[in-house]
């Protein structure tokens, strides 16, 4: 199982188990686990409403492609721990980590 952590734009955080091999992304899983995440375009890295903020484990984490950076270089609020969720596949990489949803709410 993969473990990590979310924490909602309120503060509460839950860990979320996750079996290993699914082939979901993060904004998928958190979408299935009933976080209010927008994901307008649907997991194509087109409208960074799947942003979440990485307070630990970043450094974890496949690097960003260009995609991703040019959407969270529109957005006011991202920062260098930023992410999008819908770029993020559930894997080893996530394990331990803690995510913060900043994206925008249904």
């Amino acid at each position: 199982m993969i473990q990590f952590t979310i924490e909602d734009r309120d503060g509460t955080r839950q860990t979320l188990e996750i079996p290993e091999g699914i082939t979901l992304s993060l904004m998928e899983v958190l979408k299935a686990s009933e976080y209010n995440i927008l994901a307008t375009c649907g997991g194509m890295a087109l409208c960074a409403t799947c942003h979440v903020q990485v307070l630990d484990g970043l450094d974890r984490l496949p690097s960003a492609q260009d995609a991703e950076l040019d959407m969270l270089d529109t957005l006011p609020d991202a920062d260098f721990d930023s992410r999008l969720s819908c770029q993020l596949r559930v894997d080893e990489s996530l394990a331990g980590g803690v995510f913060r949803i900043r994206g925008a709410e249904q």
